[in-house]
């Protein structure tokens, strides 16, 4: 259900994403509430990638979903 709840904050910053031709995937989430995600796309070679991931990606994730403590890039 984690998994579910958190596709459905990434479909809310997808948008964004897409815009700039980029886009996230979700990897994986720990016990912890640790989020790895891919990005991919223009995104995965963008010098702004780390900017959304921690302002964009982050913060919307730990304010919709209390249990997620972080997000973190794979590549």
């Amino acid at each position: 259900m984690l998994k579910e709840q958190i596709e459905a904050v990434l479909d809310e910053v997808r948008p964004t994403l897409l815009a700039d031709g980029g886009n996230v995937e979700l990897v994986d989430v720990t016990d912890d509430g640790v989020v790895s995600v891919k990005l991919v796309g223009a995104c995965s070679t963008c010098p702004m990638a780390t900017v959304t991931l921690k302002m964009g990606i982050e913060r919307a994730l730990m304010e919709k979903i209390p249990s997620v403590t972080e997000v973190v890039q794979v590549r």
